[in-house]
């Protein structure tokens, strides 16, 4: 079971991902400078260790720099918490969850002509 993060720590754990799954400290902070936030140190590292304490992250020593690499990819987290959101607002029913995104207009024609060219293909197994 994956735990759920909150907004700042799931915006450290994009970091992550999109540099490879593992990244250091350094890069991090330019990232977040990138985007224009500027975080004081103390907290990316408070954040940065509450993810490694719910299992997320793992973090090593290069010399006296640390390097978080993500052990949670970003696929099973997506998957762990669409589950979650399926059990806790639809219990378990997927159908209601894709009703609501078509009956609230937050599925396009163009997506769901994507998602029903992708259910062809995994049903057929290609």
């Amino acid at each position: 079971m994956v735990q759920q993060v909150s907004d700042s720590e799931l915006e450290l754990m994009k970091i992550v991902w999109a540099n490879g799954g593992c990244v250091l400290y350094a890069q991090i902070t330019e990232e977040l400078a990138k985007s224009g936030r500027a975080w004081q140190k103390n907290t990316i590292i408070t954040l940065l260790s509450r993810l490694v304490e719910k299992g997320l992250l793992k973090t090593s020593k290069i010399g006296r720099r640390n390097e978080y690499t993500a052990i949670v990819s970003e696929s099973d987290y997506q998957a762990a918490q669409t589950q979650t959101l399926l059990n806790k607002l639809y219990e378990g029913n997927a159908k209601g969850l894709v009703a609501t995104l078509i009956q609230r207009e937050m599925l396009s024609a163009k997506d769901y002509e994507e998602l029903r060219k992708f259910w062809e293909k995994e049903r057929d197994g290609r």
